[in-house]
């Protein structure tokens, strides 16, 4: 039989497919074609991280832009911008995907903010930088969730509340440096210290920018095509302007600064002789500069014709400002009895004192008297967990030797530090409790009429570590319409008036006398009379977001499944 005329032969080259779909052309054996193979673990490993790299680097970028904020850049700006650029990056993220890009943002983000911890170690940066990135971590993935919720940007606001109330009290008391708070001491969300303390301000910074990331998602879609109506311009329209409303809510705080009673302090800055972690140098030195600041401040006080300095009701000296007990080195009492006696007035002196045990030390303020002596002392309460004691120190002291150079650990007080100085009831803060709000608060429900913040900053000299710890107490003083004072060894030492404004600071590695009259409060701001609700309000907002989120997700999940059954 002859072929059909439309139907090649089985063996013609250029028939190509046959167009009988029952005619099926004969393929031998050894040119079959292989079925693609399936990418192994490791190379769907290396095309995720190809894939997430673009996210990554703008996050860490974001993390940058944050640290910018802080000071001593103080680009507080950039901390709405950071925040709203991370909560776009995590938006409609997995969980998992959420907390990577929590990571990638906080550990550029802190690795630069802590860069003063140089000066220990670049392990010891590293390390606090990670562990402080995990909390942030955690963060990205709550983001992640509550994305996919209506009202988003108000989660999110609440989230980063939840995020610092974590990292400010774990582990080992917590660590609260990088709160959105702190970078914000000039702005106008500060004045909402005095309702909510750090944690409004940071919810505030917070809902700025997840507002703001919303309007750039809002303008996005509008770009992308849809028509320009009323209904299209309102989600962008009305993001932006419920942000700029909150900007604009601390201009309407009232920050209450009348007082009817002052005193007159002198903040002597004695100075040491180098930077660095052994910035002690010989024994006495550093009481001797400061018993020589004084002594010299007694005379510009004596000078009568040329009244450079009028006299104090009382004086300040830093932490550390005795670098031998006075109690167990008669040659070191009576240097400050000679002192003290000379400026006619009653001084702080900041000492490190052994402890109920020898295994112990404690940090006190001492009110020294020209009279009677040494009477009413304040121990620091938060000693600072691998600076002032070692967490497990038999373990961690076989592999870690540098923690040799801590020999004994730092006895905590149990009380706050209101004392009785001269005329003047005050709280005394030493160095780091700044940065805690129960600390503070605390102090001032038991009664400081002003504060005090005596301080060391040697090791951390000329690193920005002054500059940060200083925001804080504009901070506070905000948050509780008090003036602060803060004494330092080296710098940066400041007056701070009770509506955040530095009325006097010295430079750093100076020996210097500050005089300033301070006054002395007794009204409680509404973040005294409200402590912590806030914070934990916010919070548990925060979290049950979170656990809303997951439980939809979940339900959605089974009804795809039925469907699919």
């Amino acid at each position: 039989m002859r072929p059909r005329p439309d139907t090649a032969p089985a063996g013609d080259p250029a028939a190509g497919p046959a167009s009988d779909p029952a005619v099926v052309p004969a393929v031998p054996e050894h040119e079959a074609v292989p079925a693609p193979a399936r990418p192994g673990r490791r190379q769907r490993a290396a095309l995720a991280v190809r894939r997430a790299a673009p996210r990554s680097g703008a996050a860490a970028l974001c993390g940058l832009a944050l640290a910018a904020a802080f000071p001593p850049y103080d680009l507080w700006p950039l901390s709405i911008v950071a925040v709203a650029g991370l909560s776009l990056l995590t938006r409609d993220r997995t969980a998992r995907q959420g907390a990577w890009l929590g990571f990638a943002f906080a550990l550029p983000f802190f690795l630069w903010l802590l860069l003063w911890l140089r000066v220990v170690g670049y392990d010891a940066v590293f390390g606090l930088s990670v562990l402080e990135a995990l909390f942030v971590a955690v963060l990205g993935a709550g983001l992640a969730l509550t994305s996919r919720l209506p009202g988003w940007p108000l989660w999110g606001g609440c989230l980063w509340v939840a995020e610092e109330l974590a990292r400010d009290r774990l582990p080992f008391g917590g660590f609260p440096w990088g709160r959105l708070a702190f970078a914000n001491t000039g702005s106008p969300f500060t004045p909402l210290a005095a309702l909510g303390g750090a944690p409004l301000v940071t919810f505030a910074v917070a809902l700025t920018g997840t507002l703001l990331a919303a309007a750039v998602l809002a303008a996005l879609r509008l770009r992308a095509g849809a028509a320009r109506t009323v209904r299209t311009l309102l989600p962008v329209a009305g993001t932006a302007a419920m942000a700029a409303a909150v900007i604009a809510a601390g201009y309407a705080v009232p920050v209450p600064t009348q007082a009817t009673d002052f005193v007159r302090v002198a903040i002597v800055q004695g100075n040491v002789q180098q930077p660095g972690m052994h910035f002690l140098g010989r024994p006495m030195q550093i009481l001797d500069n400061h018993v020589a600041a004084t002594l010299k401040l007694a005379a510009d006080i004596a000078d009568i014709k040329t009244g450079r300095t009028p006299k104090p009701d009382l004086v300040i000296w830093p932490e550390n400002s005795s670098d031998l007990d006075p109690f167990s080195n008669p040659q070191a009492y009576d240097r400050i009895t000679r002192a003290v006696r000379a400026v006619g007035v009653p001084v702080l002196v900041g000492a490190l004192v052994d402890g109920p045990d020898a295994r112990h030390v404690q940090n006190e303020g001492i009110v020294w008297d020209p009279v009677s002596g040494p009477g009413a002392s304040y121990t620091k309460q938060h000693p600072v967990p691998f600076g002032e004691y070692v967490p497990f120190r038999a373990e961690l002291a076989k592999v870690i030797h540098r923690l040799d150079q801590i020999p004994r650990d730092f006895y905590p007080g149990k009380g706050t530090g209101v004392l009785k100085i001269g005329p003047a009831t005050l709280g005394d803060v030493i160095c780091f409790e700044v940065a805690y709000d129960e600390i503070v608060h605390d102090t001032v429900t038991a009664g400081a009429r002003a504060i005090i913040v005596q301080t060391n900053n040697a090791t951390y000299g000329r690193t920005g570590q002054p500059e940060q710890q200083l925001a804080m107490s504009r901070l506070r003083a905000i948050e509780h319409g008090r003036a602060i004072v803060t004494a330092a060894t080296s710098g940066i030492s400041a007056v701070v008036a009770p509506d955040g404004t530095i009325e006097q600071r010295t430079k750093e590695f100076t020996q210097d006398v500050l005089s300033a009259r301070i006054p002395l409060r007794d009204e409680l701001t509404v973040a005294d009379r409200v402590g912590t609700v806030p914070e934990w309000t916010l919070a548990m907002v925060g979290l049950l977001s979170c656990a809303l989120a997951i439980a939809l997700g979940r339900r959605g999940a089974t009804q795809t499944k039925g469907q699919q059954q």
